[in-house]
């Protein structure tokens, strides 16, 4: 199954943060393979141009780490003829239904209470580790499922950040990229044109102003501090990469080279 990719990235209407994680460099000189690993935010307003584009790609299957209600806000993806559709939940970087009420409804002293003082930060760092700890069976499955037969693939949540970037890093993490790769590749999420667009209701002052976005921020940015303590955790919880792949996924030696197979080059 082979297709042209463009050579530069696409400019989706209504997909942020799309892109072809091909060219990352692994540890033995190899690279990812372009054209068989994509990652975007979700796929509920694309429009019919965009799912013409995401159509050419070949995909087998398209990994929605969504859950209930992110889905209940955004929409179901769109559907693509051919393309296997899995919804496998992650543990949202928040609280689902009550963290879109934040942070569509909150007011200042609400959002104030909840993330000032650093405590949106860490609630967000809480929730990578959790992530990691909590949902090996999950990302085992993706694994397997691209050692098996899902390839190309598309992997996304709801920005395209948090939950598919930590999925993202792990296939990383399986094929052997540098770590400095997979951090660079995560932070490309906080391009302007990549972010997720925050929504919120009300019309006074206080909506959209500078103190409420700044809250806000570390909720919708990609930071290194995050990614690193998701590490940190496989380093702490099982003593390094391989032990987390052997032991917290399940993933055999054989298993994992037949994955390099299929997506390096």
């Amino acid at each position: 199954m082979t297709q042209q990719i463009p050579s530069t990235e696409p400019e989706l209407a209504g997909v942020r943060n799309f892109r072809d994680v091909g060219g990352l460099p692994t540890a033995d000189g190899r690279r990812v393979r372009h054209g068989v690993l994509f990652r975007s935010g979700h796929l509920a307003h694309a429009t019919g141009e965009d799912a013409a584009f995401l159509s050419s790609l070949g995909l087998h299957t398209i990994f929605d780490f969504r859950n209930a209600a992110d889905v209940k806000l955004e929409g179901p993806d769109v559907e693509l003829p051919g393309v296997r559709n899995v919804n496998l939940p992650l543990s949202d970087p928040a609280d689902g239904a009550e963290f879109w009420r934040m942070v569509r409804d909150g007011d200042i002293d609400q959002l104030r209470r909840i993330l000032g003082d650093g405590r949106g930060a860490d609630r967000m760092i809480a929730s990578y580790r959790s992530i990691v700890t909590d949902r090996t069976a999950q990302h085992s499955e993706v694994l397997h499922s691209l050692a098996e037969d899902s390839v190309p693939v598309l992997m996304h949540c709801a920005a395209g950040k948090d939950r598919a970037g930590l999925s993202i890093a792990v296939t990383l993490l399986a094929l052997g990229v540098e770590r400095e790769a997979i951090l660079a590749d995560y932070l490309e999420s906080n391009a302007k044109h990549r972010r997720y667009k925050v929504h919120r209701n009300g019309s006074s002052g206080d909506t959209y102003s500078p103190e409420v976005m700044e809250l806000l921020g570390p909720l919708f940015d990609a930071r290194a501090e995050y990614l690193t303590a998701a590490l940190e955790t496989i380093e702490v919880t099982w003593g390094g990469v391989d032990p987390y792949l052997e032991q917290g996924l399940g993933l055999s030696a054989q298993t994992r080279e037949r994955l390099r197979e299929r997506l390096l080059d």
